[in-house]
This record gives C-alpha cells, sequence and structure tokens, in this order.
C-alpha cells in the first residue's frame, strides 16, 4: 500500500502553484500543477469556508489526500500539486472523485502511471464488494 506523499506546507508554494502553474477544474476538485523540473511529487490540499465548517472542509481534504496518495504513489517526479476541494468533494461518489483527478491530471499535463491506475481500480473494487 502506498506512503504518505510529501506535502507543500508554506503559503509561498501554493500561491507560486495558482500563479504560475496549470489549471484544471472538475465537478470534485480543482488542481494546479506547477512543473519543478529536478524535483520531486510535492502534493498541497486546501478547502476554503465557503465549503462548510472545519469538520467537513477536514474531510473533503483527507478525501482528496487518499485520492491523491491512490493514483500518485508511483507518480511522475517534477510536479508541485495543489488539490482545492470544492462543494461536491464531500458527497461525491469514490470513483467519480477519482475520475475527476485523473481527468485533471491529464488535462493539467500531469500522467500518473498506468500500473498505479489498476492498483487503484482493484482497490475500488474490493472496497465495493466489502
Amino acid at each position: 500500500m502506498p506512503g504518505r506523499l510529501p506535502r507543500l506546507t508554506r503559503r509561498g508554494e501554493f500561491v507560486a502553484a495558482a500563479r504560475h502553474g496549470r489549471k484544471a477544474g472538475r465537478p470534485g476538485l480543482v488542481l494546479q500543477a506547477l512543473p519543478q523540473p529536478g524535483g520531486g511529487l510535492r502534493c498541497g490540499f486546501t478547502a476554503t469556508k465557503k465549503i462548510g465548517n472545519a469538520v467537513v472542509r477536514n474531510r473533503c481534504k483527507r478525501r482528496l489526500r487518499e485520492a491523491a496518495r491512490l493514483m500518485l504513489a508511483e507518480g511522475p517526479a517534477g510536479w508541485d500539486l495543489v488539490l482545492i476541494a470544492r462543494e461536491a468533494t464531500r458527497d461525491r461518489p469514490w470513483d467519480k472523485l477519482l475520475g475527476d483527478l485523473r481527468g485533471a491530471l491529464r488535462q493539467a499535463g500531469v500522467e500518473a502511471g498506468a500500473k498505479v491506475e489498476a492498483n487503484v481500480h482493484a482497490r475500488t473494487e474490493t472496497e465495493a464488494s466489502a
């Protein structure tokens, strides 16, 4: 099972991705992707107050973190990614949220490996049958 992804932690890192990165919006999330040649893959997660109270925002960020962990465990190096929760993130079915992330990555030019996507499908199917 994939481990925790390296994180963006400083405000300046988030701002740089917003100003200079590629943006891709989907019903369940917004992705900001900034190429970092020679660097590793780092992810940041955020949810604004218009999403809901702290409990709702944290739940949305947990869902985004898990989706990113599954999709990007062996993903491409050299990117800073910011995933922004939308109102639909909380109640979006899991397979559709994964599809939103996959589509946003493709639109922004960040490709996750086919091997990783196969692992995500296998895990999603076992969770659905449980």
